[in-house]
């Protein structure tokens, strides 16, 4: 598949571990395909971090993803019948666990130090206290779930449930700055769409030449 038709997608979820870089991503995915971008983490998160009930984060998703474009950003595994139900392409960050702890602890220092409010109209805000020593730390929660997740998405990518879906893995930074330069190059015309690896449903394995990218 070449970038061309990869930005015929126009419902695709962005996956990974927290400290990937995917709601980067996802929101430069969006800006370059032209869709709206959505925040799984801002659907869940009421004002004052209180949570929404698992029947309050599923009817929102549900409201995101009836409409015919978007590029959702998050995990939320169990949304995934609602998440999935009209997902195109999914796209899962699976970059290095040392380059995503070090993403992830920068990013909440930087946010509580600069107290920033994470979601408009929420007062939410990071904390020291809480991204180092609370029990929902975000950076013990990128340590403890990064197995789990590649464990979670490599068993997907094979499922038979999830066969009417497209997959692309990126394993590098390089990776993800170069999807996303293909897809900006795919949209001026007269350029070159070089192939990028996806899989498609029900096609069979391979790796590329760089074994960064898996073609399933």
């Amino acid at each position: 598949m070449d970038f061309e038709q990869l930005r015929r997608f126009e419902r695709i979820n962005v996956v990974g571990t927290s400290g990937s870089g995917k709601s980067t991503f996802a929101r430069e995915l969006a800006e370059v395909l032209r869709l709206p971008c959505y925040e799984m983490d801002q659907l869940f998160w009421k004002p004052g971090w209180q949570e929404s009930s698992d029947d309050e984060l599923c009817r929102k998703v549900r409201e995101v993803t009836s409409q015919p474009q978007w590029v959702l950003d998050g995990n939320y595994t169990r949304t995934t019948p609602d998440k999935w139900k009209h997902v195109q392409l999914v796209v899962w960050l699976d970059l290095p666990f040392v380059p995503t702890l070090y993403r992830v602890t920068k990013r909440a220092v930087h946010r509580s130090l600069t107290r920033q409010e994470l979601w408009p109209g929420t007062g939410n805000r990071e904390s020291l206290v809480k991204a180092f020593l609370s029990k929902d730390s975000v950076i013990w929660w990128a340590i403890t779930s990064y197995r789990s997740n590649r464990r979670k998405y490599s068993a997907i990518m094979t499922s038979p449930e999830f066969s009417h879906i497209h997959f692309v893995r990126l394993r590098s930074q390089r990776t993800v700055a170069s999807c996303l330069e293909g897809l900006r190059r795919a949209g001026v015309p007269g350029q070159n769409s070089p192939k990028f690896n996806v899989q498609s449903p029900r096609s069979g394995r391979k790796r590329t030449e760089d074994g960064e990218s898996l073609n399933l």
